[in-house]
């Protein structure tokens, strides 16, 4: 199956799932119908070719199998198929007219809020917004986060029930709730970029399925709500920061920090798209974190060399931002850009109440940005100790290697 073809299904997959959720209801089932339209579809295109409409063809045959599925279902617990017959006529299938009402209103944002219930965990909320909205396959899947397809269907189908449980229904949450659920839907994309620009573990410092993923994602959310402002913010934040991907690394695929990447090798189309994003949304949207997030991705983004970099402005924002959404990874954050303004001490003293949080203090990242602020103060013992105990908390072994590196590159010479 051609590149083109597969980025149609993932593209198509959230519209019929959501057409046939607001038809026939029965989140489950439908997501199942779906995956099979999305199989049904990979194994015929590539010989009799794409439909001149594959959104219908998608809806009819996933419409089919959901209703067969669900006379199924019917006959098995009455024990006579006449019973699901008439509980489930014909008629149910998608007619010419249903398609065309379908296809005509987009429930992808229905979709995403349905996907990221409260009712859910968020490493629930990520797979089912993967699988149902995102069209990734369970294995595929699985294999992003590293872990066995069995146990990411489990995951997938325990927070389909979960949805089924709470009674949740395929309509827009009311008013009052919407803001809250869209802020779960940013963070759980937000969550998948993260884990596919730095994996949390596993041999690979990136995996770009994901983060493409996301930017895709996010894309689509920003089409449905193209005057909210966090969506631009974190469609531009996601821009600004994959765009250094091709410099993040070096050939034998070794971490290459901020201030030592070629910036020349950064993507200048994806920069150049977020600076415009970011710039735009600020003029007229209401200010949020993840805008101002994208603002400090974008400072750094228009130093043509680390030393060009505005440190007082990224303070600046880094200050606004704690107070606007104070947690533990903005501090660490901010210490760091103290430090590159007012020296290393004046970023080590903010980083010293973190110790005390847990939701941080064991985090290898807290060791690592101390382990360099000891490093930019002389303190060549403490930062090799730092970097010794943040490369044994990280499970990335990218990340290991690299923190392993520079306690080696601290040890004192042999006598």
């Amino acid at each position: 199956m051609s590149t083109a073809t597969e980025d149609l299904l993932r593209r198509l997959a959230s519209q019929v799932l959501a057409a046939l959720v607001r038809h026939h209801g029965h989140f489950e089932t439908a997501e199942d119908a779906v995956q099979e339209a999305l199989l049904a579809a990979a194994t015929q295109w590539p010989e009799r070719g794409v439909p001149d409409r594959p959104d219908a063809w998608l809806i009819t045959v996933a419409s089919r199998r959901m209703t067969d599925q669900l006379r199924s279902e019917l006959a098995n617990r009455h024990r006579e198929e006449k019973v699901a017959a008439r509980t489930l006529p014909d008629e149910l299938l998608a007619s010419a007219a249903d398609i065309e009402l379908l296809r005509q209103g987009d429930d992808t944002l229905t979709l995403l809020l349905l996907c990221c219930h409260p009712s859910l965990t968020p490493p629930s909320q990520i797979a089912l917004t993967l699988r149902a909205v995102g069209g990734l396959t369970t294995a595929e899947i699985a294999r992003a986060f590293l872990v066995p397809e069995a146990t990411m269907a489990q995951r997938i189908s325990r927070a389909k029930q979960r949805i089924k449980a709470s009674g949740a229904r395929f309509r827009m949450p009311p008013e009052p709730e919407r803001p809250d659920r869209l802020r779960s839907v940013l963070h759980v994309l937000y969550l998948i970029f993260n884990e596919g620009y730095t994996a949390s573990s596993g041999p690979d410092l990136h995996r770009s399925d994901l983060t493409r993923e996301a930017i895709r994602l996010t894309r689509m959310l920003r089409g449905l709500l193209p005057d909210d402002g966090e969506t631009a913010g974190l469609l531009a934040l996601m821009l600004l920061i994959d765009a250094r991907r091709p410099a993040r690394t070096a050939a034998d695929g070794a971490l290459v920090p901020l201030a030592e990447q070629d910036r020349a090798r950064w993507h200048r189309e994806s920069i150049d798209e977020g600076i415009d994003l970011i710039t735009r949304t600020l003029s007229h949207a209401r200010i949020g974190p993840y805008q101002l997030q994208a603002a400090i991705a974008a400072v750094h983004s228009e130093a043509a060399h680390a030393g060009d970099t505005d440190w007082p402005q990224i303070v600046a924002l880094y200050q606004l931002l704690e107070r606007m959404d104070p947690n533990p990874v903005v501090t660490l954050n901010h210490a760091v850009a103290v430090a590159m303004v007012d020296g290393p001490h004046a970023g080590l003293a903010l980083l010293a109440p973190l110790d005390a949080d847990d939701r941080l203090s064991g985090h290898h990242r807290l060791h690592a940005v101390r382990a360099h602020l000891l490093e930019m103060a002389g303190d060549q013992e403490g930062a090799r100790s730092c970097y010794r105990t943040a490369a044994r908390l990280t499970t990335s072994l990218p990340e290991q290697r690299y923190l392993q590196g520079r306690a080696a590159r601290l040890a004192p010479p042999d006598p």
